[in-house]
């Protein structure tokens, strides 16, 4: 899985709006210590979405001009939910210089000066990925980020 997502820098976001009707967008993102975090502008549409709802899906997909098989791309999907880290807090500039390492530094500087910016976490509750035809996993273990060979029915689907 974290070889999977480290090839992809953008996720794709689901989130809920206030009549629950889903809405899908994307961003760029870091993973650290078993959470992903998204920098996001609260003019955004997914941002007010998270705010009103923090259940959240994160969708990773293979890109179509290196997949062998459309019929086959490798995806991840995760879904999860979402806090907002305080601004100036430890955890925020830790992120922050992740972003900074990741990126263009000079354009998250930029970001960060902008007061209409949030950091979220993203913390997974349930997740499935798929690397090809009959290679289809759940995501779990203690820090979900394992792969379990998928057999049948996931007991573990909606447990938080």
């Amino acid at each position: 899985m974290k070889t999977f997502i480290q090839a992809i820098q953008t996720a794709i976001i689901g989130s809920l709006d206030a009549k629950g009707d889903p809405f899908s967008s994307y961003t760029p993102y870091v993973y650290d210590q078993n959470r992903f975090y998204i920098y996001i502008s609260d003019i955004a549409t997914h941002a007010k979405n998270i705010q009103k709802n923090p259940h959240t899906s994160l969708f990773f997909v293979e890109d179509e001009s290196k997949t062998e098989n459309l019929f086959a791309r490798k995806r991840l999907s995760l879904q999860g939910d979402s806090q907002k880290i305080a601004r100036g807090s430890e955890r925020f500039e830790a992120v922050m210089e992740l972003f900074s390492k990741k990126f263009d530094a000079k354009m998250v500087t930029t970001l960060k000066q902008m007061s209409d910016f949030n950091l979220y976490e993203f913390k997974v509750h349930y997740g499935e990925a798929t690397f090809g035809f009959g290679k289809s996993y759940f995501i779990g273990g203690k820090n979900m980020d394992e792969l379990i060979e998928r057999t049948g029915n996931n007991p573990h689907h909606g447990v938080k």
